[in-house]
C-alpha cells in the first residue's frame, strides 16, 4: 500500500508516540499474537512516513491497533480491490464488529455475497461458478450440501466457504494446536466434492477424510493422494446460518 506515510505520521502524532515507542509496542504485540511479521522497527517506520514506502497488510494491522484506528479508517488507507485490502479484512485481530454501510460492508459482500443463500441447501457439496469480477483469481466459493455432514456442527448444510486454491498442501500435525486452528480442505473425488479435515499418511500415498469429533459420519473416506482425489484448496473464510 503506497502513499499513506503522511496519514500514519499524523495518527502517531495525535497520540504523542515516538518512533521508538511504536517499535516497542509492535514487538510486544508480535510476541502476544505469536507472529514475528507484526514487528516494526523505528527506522523502517520513519522511512515509510517520510518516503511513502510500500506497507504490507500485516504491518498496517499492528499499526492501526496501536493508533486505535477503526476498521473503516484502516480500509480507507488501502486502494480498493488491492490484495493487501483483502488480506486486511481477513486477518485483522481486532474486536468483533457489526457490519454496516461502508468499506468493510462492501468488502464482506464481495467475499460472501448473499445472493448465494437459499432456503434449501443443495443435496451435495458444490463448487460455485467462478466470479471473475470481484475476487482474486486464486479464490473460489463452495457451498456445503445436506449429504456432506463431515464437519457438523462446525459447518452446517448451506454454509458458504471461501477457498484459497493456492493453499493445497496438507498440513502436518505440528502445524496446528486445536480444532479451531486445524485447516479445513475442499476436495474433489469421483463421488463429488467434500469439505473437512484431512490426514496424509507418512509415505504421502493415501489421503483420509477426518470428520469433526461431533459429526455423525464415520471415518471412512480414503483416496490415493493426487490420483483419486484433487485438493481444490483450503477454506479461508465461511458464512453459515441455521436453516429453520
Amino acid at each position: 500500500m503506497k502513499g499513506i506515510g503522511a496519514q500514519l505520521r499524523a495518527a502517531r502524532s495525535r497520540l504523542g508516540l515516538t518512533l521508538r515507542e511504536v517499535e516497542e509496542r509492535c514487538l510486544q504485540l508480535a510476541q502476544e499474537w505469536g507472529n514475528a511479521a507484526y514487528r516494526v522497527s523505528a527506522s523502517w517506520l520513519d522511512r515509510v512516513e517520510r518516503e511513502n514506502r510500500e506497507l504490507s497488510a500485516t504491518k498496517l494491522i499492528v499499526l492501526a491497533y496501536i493508533y486505535n484506528l477503526t476498521t473503516d479508517q484502516m480500509l480507507a488507507l488501502c486502494p480498493v480491490g488491492s490484495e493487501s485490502l483483502e488480506q486486511l479484512v481477513l486477518s485483522s485481530p481486532r474486536s468483533t464488529l457489526l457490519l454496516a454501510e461502508g468499506p468493510l460492508d462492501q468488502q464482506a459482500k464481495l467475499w460472501l455475497p448473499t445472493k448465494f443463500m437459499t432456503d434449501v441447501p443443495p443435496e451435495n457439496t458444490m463448487l460455485l461458478q467462478a466470479d471473475q469480477g470481484s475476487l482474486p483469481l486464486h479464490y473460489r466459493r463452495g457451498i456445503i450440501g445436506r449429504k456432506d455432514r463431515n464437519m457438523e456442527p462446525m459447518l452446517l448444510a448451506g454454509t458458504i466457504v471461501l477457498i484459497d486454491t493456492q493453499k493445497r498442501a496438507i498440513a502436518s500435525r505440528r502445524d496446528w494446536t486445536n480444532e479451531f486452528d486445524r485447516p479445513i480442505y475442499f476436495l474433489f473425488a469421483r463421488a463429488g466434492y467434500f469439505c473437512g479435515f484431512r490426514e496424509l499418511d507418512k509415505k504421502e500415498g493415501w489421503l483420509s477424510l477426518v470428520p469433526h469429533m461431533l459429526s455423525p459420519e464415520p471415518k471412512d473416506g480414503r483416496w490415493r493422494y493426487r490420483k483419486e482425489v484433487e485438493v481444490v484448496g483450503t477454506v479461508a473464510a465461511l458464512f453459515t446460518r441455521r436453516i429453520i
